[in-house]
């Protein structure tokens, strides 16, 4: 324990010694892998934590064992997956017109289908979500950003 504390005082040496607007643009490349992780994940159907998303029910419409198409597909484009970063942060989050379907989804709760439809609990999926992956990746960039500089 007393070695990580030796190293979390160095990293943030470190990063104090670069100025802000290059710990501006490591946050956003930071970000961006953060970003392209969690878009692989949902891809993949995978919660954060390696299992499989629970598959959706097989209603009278459909044939059965056969989806037409991936869940959340439109979610994990850049246009509503969004970026932020600063000198001092940075962050992977839903874009706000979509921030509530994917709140249910990703905890799990109760929606309506459609305006004035049924209601239905919808099974959690868990949509963004840090795992040793994404932490491997995080490592690796932030090694690489140090050694250049």
């Amino acid at each position: 324990m007393n070695n990580l504390h030796k190293v979390d005082e160095w990293l943030a040496a470190l990063l104090t010694n670069l100025e802000p607007a290059a710990r501006q643009r490591m946050m956003r490349e930071l970000a961006l892998g953060v970003r392209r992780n969690q878009q692989q994940n949902i891809r993949l159907q995978r919660n954060p934590d390696g299992s499989r998303y629970e598959p959706r029910k097989v209603s009278a419409r459909t044939k059965k064992g056969r989806i037409k198409r991936q869940m959340f597909s439109k979610l994990r484009t850049a246009k509503y997956l969004k970026t932020t970063a600063s000198a001092d942060s940075a962050s992977v989050q839903f874009e706000r017109k979509v921030q509530r379907m994917a709140r249910v989804h990703h905890y799990g709760l109760r929606d309506y289908v459609y305006r004035n439809g049924p209601k239905v609990r919808y099974r959690e999926r868990k949509l963004l979500g840090l795992n040793q992956n994404c932490a491997d990746v995080i490592q690796s960039m932030l090694l690489t950003w140090l050694s250049k500089k």
